[in-house]
């Protein structure tokens, strides 16, 4: 295929991911409605429930973003820069809870600490008392929790690799120069760290505004549970519309922050990696060593170990006949999804690299970028971004078949899938680019190679691996995808991440264990792998 019909492909492919961001984004002039209504519609909203839905996600986010660093920034420190026993565990293991589904966390917390849970029960019964022994799990300070211990492995891995790269070294230098320990950690760890702290919040911070499993079960009011009660409970397009804007842009404005932190923290991890001797790990002995286990030991222990062992006891101890067929079919929903998203997302994000590769210029650098944006836009923003023109379009053409093609069949929840998790399979395919010297294409330009050919015989058998992690990466987000999901599925075609919700939802989840435990299994992949890149350096 020639170079240049490549490079027009782009295009295109960039308006299918972009379009749901940009129709969103439209909803201030709505379709047929009139600037005036959306106006008009928004104040009635700032008056009823948009205090409510803005205040319960800023508290959230300021609880998830104290939570993360309070967990993350130390277990990072403690297994960078000192030496103790289970050091060289840890460093991998506490990258574990990255395997949980956030909902899964909160489904197995709430089963086990809620009035009818094993729990309060067992204390009632050894102690006599009545009624409700601890506070009820719903509310923001439990959702708060969950979200702690299900996404502080981003701060903790960005710090690590951070600290890795300078501070050990530096550290040496200060002790050398007769620095106390503290003032070494305080005044030389701690602010190397920074950007890449505030990189590893703002990524907690935009999974946490794109959650809906968690807010909806504990029935907190955030803009994505709004946007959900909008759409479906009220059947206000308009209003569901304005909401997932708003909760765009926020999510727009953290995404500036995290790239602007990760270009800090390039600049800051620049210059000679702690390689040498003197550059080791400080040696802690006694109390000091026991604090650092346990400080390593409970997040690990909060964020995986406990959520399993949630999940495990009601098929433990139930008396059920566990239901193989449906999950079975549960399963083969959630395998063709994740299998079929990732096959595409893994071609259309070699296209995107390749044709950047050949044409480095501004334009093609710049919609490429446009490409890449999708992971941070929330599952609840594209699904009101491919239903908005629906609704439209059916208002204006009845005999119009959009709704089915989007609703009805796979399409579109592929295509919500495309939009969100496309640039998880760009970034990956990008890195493995980037690894393949330039002399390689001009070598065989040289000999008259066709571009097709040279993706063919020269680039693919490089980005072999990175592909496979691409695939690897799409598979595991589209198998726990619940927001796009759950609106945009053909009928009676549940999915593992669907069934675990809606049977969390009806109060059975002895039954969602199952289901939830499979995802659990699923999302290890890439953590093993991640893991044992750890395990390898830790090693060094």
């Amino acid at each position: 295929m020639p170079s240049a019909l490549l490079r027009y492909l782009v295009l295109p492919a960039t308006v299918l991911l972009m379009l749901p961001v940009v129709l969103v984004l439209g909803a201030w002039w709505p379709w047929g409605e009139g600037s005036a209504q959306a106006w008009g519609l928004l104040r009635d909203m700032a008056a009823t429930v948009l205090p409510d839905y803005s205040l319960t996600s800023l508290a959230l986010c300021l609880l998830v973003a104290l939570g993360v660093m309070a967990v993350g920034v130390p277990a990072a420190a403690l297994v960078t820069l000192f030496e103790f026993r289970g050091r060289r565990t840890f460093t991998w293991a506490l990258l574990l809870p990255l395997a949980m589904p956030a909902y899964v966390v909160a489904y197995g917390y709430t089963d086990f600490l809620q009035f009818s849970g094993p729990l309060q029960t067992a204390i009632r019964q050894l102690t006599g008392l009545q009624g409700r022994v601890f506070p009820e799990v719903r509310n923001v300070w439990g959702a708060a929790w969950v979200m702690t211990f299900a996404l502080y492995p981003y701060v903790y891995l960005l710090a690590r690799t951070a600290l890795r790269e300078r501070a050990s070294h530096l550290m040496e230098a200060a002790r050398l120069l007769g620095a106390p320990l503290l003032r070494r950690v305080r005044e030389i760890a701690l602010p190397l760290a920074r950007p890449a702290v505030a990189a590893g919040v703002a990524l907690a911070l935009m999974e946490t505004l794109a959650d809906f499993g968690v807010s909806s079960y504990f029935g907190i009011q955030t803009f994505t549970a709004g946007i959900y009660k909008a759409w479906l409970a009220m059947d206000n397009r308009l209003a569901a519309a304005q909401l997932a804007a708003l909760l765009l842009g926020v999510v727009l404005l953290l995404l500036m922050l995290e790239r602007r932190a990760q270009a800090r923290m390039r600049f800051v991890g620049r210059g000679e990696r702690a390689g040498s001797q003197e550059a080791r790990p400080v040696q802690l002995h006694g109390p000091a060593a026991a604090v650092a286990w346990v400080l390593c030991a409970l997040p690990l222990l909060m964020g995986f170990v406990a959520p399993v062992i949630f999940m495990l006891r009601p098929l433990w101890v139930q008396d059920w006949e566990l239901p193989w067929a449906r999950f079975l079919s549960w399963s083969i929903n959630s395998l063709s999804l994740g299998l079929g998203t990732a096959a595409l997302a893994v071609g259309l994000a070699i296209l995107l690299a390749f044709v950047q590769r050949r044409h480095p210029d501004g334009l093609t650098r710049s919609v490429v970028g446009l490409a890449s944006l999708g992971y941070a836009v929330p599952g609840a923003v594209v699904v009101v971004g491919l239903l908005l023109p629906v609704g439209w379009l059916q208002t204006i053409w009845p005999q119009s078949s959009a709704g089915y093609w989007v609703t009805a069949t796979v399409l579109g929840l592929v295509w919500a899938y495309l939009v969100r998790f496309s640039a998880v399979a760009l970034q990956s395919v990008q890195s493995g680019y980037a690894r393949i010297p330039l002399s390689l294409d001009e070598s065989a330009r040289m000999m008259g190679s066709s571009d097709a050919r040279l993706l063919r015989e020269v680039h693919w058998p490089l980005l072999k691996g990175p592909a496979a992690a691409a695939a690897l990466l799409v598979f595991v987000d589209v198998m726990k995808e619940l927001p796009a999901t759950l609106v945009l599925r053909p009928f009676n075609s549940d999915t593992l991440a669907v069934v675990t919700y809606q049977l969390a939802r009806d109060e059975r989840l002895g039954e969602a264990a199952l289901p939830a435990l499979a995802l659990v299994l699923v999302g290890l992949l890439p953590v093993m792998l991640l893991s044992r890149t750890l395990r390898d350096e830790s090693q060094t």
